[in-house]
């Protein structure tokens, strides 16, 4: 029973496949196109035999009709033997030949069926009135028929010649004709069918290596890649999917090592509070001032515990939320003005001086939350990771389409090796100095996803010793 699902299954996935669809599409459109040809072909041909029967039988008649031009009348061309002529031509040719004379009497009829009978042929009757010859094909009775008029040795006419056979055998030799014609189309169809099939197993082998191989990895066989061999949709294919594959495998190392930071970084003021409070717990008669200075030390641990669950909050809620901005019109120069007065008292604890300089007045539709975070996060950096008595130089600039925020600073600069990855989670240039400041290596993260929401772009430029500027480059206007 198990085993006729299975064959059931794979005649259901083998039917929807898109190579049967193909194959019967094109297989379709070939026996089409080859029964129309066959068709027009079989017909241009039956017409042209026609045409040339007619040709024949009337050029026949109007050879018999020139051998009476030299009789004044039909009677002397009788009397001539004209008539026994035209029976043994009949004989030969097995074509009824009758001669009509002005009356429209048939004065002779090589079957002697009619002599002596009056007839009444519109062809017969045009003759006599235009002396014009016509021939015509009777579909119905199979017979075809042929007029000339007689004329006498003045170049009268003196009568009518007409002419009839039955074709019957040209008809036979037309149905021979048209079975070899369907005998031939089958036959190229056959053939077209079985080379179609070589040729779609040699196109769908590729593709089917290559799911074979994505099968491979959704089983959980992850070290696979999809073969680029055949044509250049595989090869399309393959790169498309394994640059999926590289970037899946990529985030997935980077998951596994934002977890592995997360855990040590939560872990390490934890452990920094364990030892101050075992020390404490090993000195009962420890001094209050001891006290004091340990107890200040678990509060920053603490702090450090409670900023750096605060930057992962930011980004799990910048993860999930990515189109949940509060967009707002902000005016951006009041926006910065308020995050650098929050920022002076940190600024005057380093002496680090703090400029702003706004170009024009700037409104933008943003997030002003989110915004604020971006700036605040910017420049709090510039003046942590500043020199002694520095600058840092904050500008705000605008054209019709973007505002540019630019934070310059006079501190210890990045490596050139480090800016790549400074925008990474929990990476840090300097870690011990990052922890003597307070970092948690989630802000500039948080930084880069806030403006990538905003359709933004920030850059960074720096020199190690010499300063770091980031400019931040936001549409005015937001655009879901």
């Amino acid at each position: 029973m198990h085993k006729f699902k299975n064959i059931l299954r794979d005649f259901s996935r083998f039917v929807s496949s898109a190579r049967l669809r193909m194959y019967v599409s094109v297989l379709a459109l070939v026996c089409i196109s080859l029964l129309v040809f066959q068709t027009i072909s079989y017909e241009f041909y039956f017409n042209n035999l026609l045409e040339n029967e007619k040709a024949e039988l009337q050029n026949k008649s109007a050879m018999i009709s020139g051998e009476f031009s030299a009789y004044p009348t039909l009677k002397s061309a009788e009397t001539d033997g004209r008539y026994e002529h035209i029976k043994l031509y009949s004989a030969m040719d097995y074509i009824r030949f009758r001669v009509v004379d002005e009356r429209y009497v048939i004065v002779y009829d090589s079957y002697s069926s009619e002599y002596g009978r009056n007839i009444i042929n519109s062809n017969v009757i045009n003759a006599f009135l235009t002396g014009k010859s016509t021939s015509v094909f009777f579909k119905k009775t199979g017979t075809m028929e042929a007029v000339v008029p007689i004329y006498n040795d003045s170049n009268a006419i003196m009568g009518v010649l007409l002419a009839d056979t039955n074709i019957d055998r040209v008809i036979s030799f037309d149905s021979d004709i048209k079975d070899q014609i369907y005998l031939t189309v089958v036959t190229i169809v056959v053939l077209f069918a079985l080379i179609l099939a070589f040729i779609m197993i040699l196109l769908v082998r590729p593709f089917k290596k290559a799911m074979e191989s994505i099968e491979d990895i959704a089983n959980g066989y992850t070290g696979g890649r999809v073969s680029g061999r055949g044509c250049s949709e595989v090869k399309k294919f393959a790169d498309i999917f394994n640059t999926i594959m590289d970037k899946s495998n990529s985030l997935d190392e980077s998951r596994q090592e934002f977890v592995s930071n997360v855990s040590h970084e939560l872990k390490t003021p934890i452990t920094s509070i364990k030892v101050l409070a075992d020390s404490l717990n090993m000195q009962p008669d420890a001094p209050v001032e001891l006290y004091r200075e340990f107890m200040q030390d678990i509060t920053k641990e603490i702090d450090r515990e409670s900023k750096i669950i605060e930057d992962l909050l930011s980004i799990v809620r910048l993860d999930k939320s990515a189109g949940n901005l509060n967009i707002s019109s902000v005016n951006i120069n009041e926006l910065i003005e308020v995050v650098l007065k929050r920022l002076k008292p940190l600024a005057e604890k380093k002496n680090v001086e703090v400029l702003f300089e706004s170009f024009r007045p700037v409104v933008a539709e943003v997030d002003e939350v989110k915004i604020t975070q971006v700036v605040s996060n910017l420049v709090e950096n510039a003046i942590k990771y500043n020199i002694n008595d520095g600058w840092v130089h904050v500008s705000l600039n605008a054209d019709y389409q973007y505002l540019y925020i630019r934070v310059e600073d006079s501190g210890i600069g990045i490596p050139e090796q480090s800016q790549d990855m400074v925008f990474d989670r929990f990476y840090r240039v300097d870690k011990a100095r990052s922890r003597e400041t307070g970092g948690t290596g989630l802000g500039l993260a948080i930084v880069q996803q806030i403006v990538v929401l905003h359709h933004g772009t920030i850059k960074l430029y720096s020199e190690d010793g010499n300063g770091t500027t980031f400019t931040v480059r936001i549409p005015l206007n937001y655009v879901g």
